[in-house]
């Protein structure tokens, strides 16, 4: 009966090593789940930015009004009989 209760003991010793100290070991958990949590946050971040990426790129199939901000801002272009007038900061 002793002998069986100190195989068990060095079993579940052994099986316990191996979680802390062998190859799936706790802190190696730990630190595989903290990139998995900035892996996820950077894809939220990209897929943030496809989607707004998507809906431009609908605006700008479907309507003109997308088109002529992204001429006016972009390319700096004017409707006709339209008068460009740039304030600049003065220097100091």
């Amino acid at each position: 009966m002793r002998w069986a209760l100190v195989i068990t003991a060095v079993l579940l010793l052994a099986v316990q090593a191996d979680l802390w100290f062998g190859k799936g070991n706790w802190p190696y958990v730990m630190s595989l789940q903290a990139q998995l949590d900035q892996q996820r946050s950077a894809n939220a971040r990209a897929q943030a930015r496809n989607d707004r990426l998507a809906a431009e790129v609908a605006d700008l199939k479907t309507g003109l009004e997308m088109v002529e901000d992204k001429a006016r801002s972009e390319l700096g272009m004017v409707k006709a009989d339209e008068i460009l007038v740039q304030v600049l900061p003065r220097r100091p």
